[in-house]
């Protein structure tokens, strides 16, 4: 029985050895990707601060474009249930409440 856990551990070493050396390349530790940073860095500047600004412009021409109307109030049973109230305020709104958007459980503040 020794035997072969002796012979098993020894073929465990040899094949795990073996593996280790097939390797290809440089590994992540030996310092050899030493203009890796560049790429990530070229692609902050070129790639993602690029699509922030488009997204934030997008965002801007949409908002102040004047097409965003408020939908009508339609009272559907199984939208804005209140169990229980809120534990701020009149316990009726929540706690990032928006007249304009929000609608309370009766219709929108405004209308009222």
């Amino acid at each position: 029985m020794a035997a072969l856990i002796n012979h098993s551990v020894r073929r465990f070493l040899q094949t795990s050895a073996r593996r280790a050396v097939q390797v290809q390349g440089p590994s992540a530790v030996s310092g050899g990707h030493e203009g890796g940073y560049k790429v990530w860095r070229n692609m902050t500047f070129f790639v993602a601060f690029p699509a922030i600004a488009l997204c934030a412009v997008n965002c801007y021409l949409a908002h102040y474009s004047g097409h965003h109307e408020r939908p009508p109030f339609v009272k559907y049973e199984y939208l804005r249930i209140r169990t229980k109230r809120f534990p701020w305020g009149d316990g009726n709104h929540s706690l990032f409440h928006n007249p304009h958007t929000n609608a309370l459980p009766d219709g929108y503040e405004d209308e009222h």
